[in-house]
């Protein structure tokens, strides 16, 4: 009796989805905010990445918990691209924070080179896991 044929289905569960959208959408955005607050000196621009990197990191941290539950819950080929997306959220968590410590300091100094390029950072992995995340699908056999 022949198997039945596959279905494709996306790697990620919708609300998981959604937990990623928030440092896909966040962390890029504190970046534009520090590249203002560099080309204005205007102190609001600091609260504002402060805010965004606060936000990007509380759904990041949503996700990278439902992306390592998942891991471990998930077998076949869609495990190596979860583990890719478990690793650069862990990663990206990791700078935020560290990002979000520098965002914390005197308000003159929060920003600067080290700021901007853990913003950079940081929004370069959070795209990367989104890319990788949304782009990957399942098999699932009935």
């Amino acid at each position: 009796m022949p198997s039945a044929p596959p279905r494709l289905r996306p790697l990620l569960h919708p609300l998981h989805g959604l937990l990623l959208a928030w440092p896909v959408a966040m962390f890029p955005a504190a970046l534009a905010s520090d590249i203002t607050y560099l080309n204005s000196a205007e102190i609001q621009w600091t609260n504002f990445s402060a805010w965004l990197i606060t936000g990007g990191l509380l759904g990041g941290g949503f996700a990278l918990i439902w992306s390592i539950v998942a891991l471990l819950r998930r077998k076949g080929s869609a495990r190596s691209r979860l583990a890719i997306v478990s690793v650069l959220l862990l990663m990206m968590m990791i700078a935020g924070l560290i990002n979000a410590f520098q965002h914390s300091r005197d308000g003159w100094s929060s920003v600067g080179t080290t700021g901007l390029i853990l913003s950079i950072i940081s929004s370069i992995l959070a795209v990367a896991a989104g890319w990788i995340a949304y782009a990957a699908y399942r098999e699932d056999r009935p």
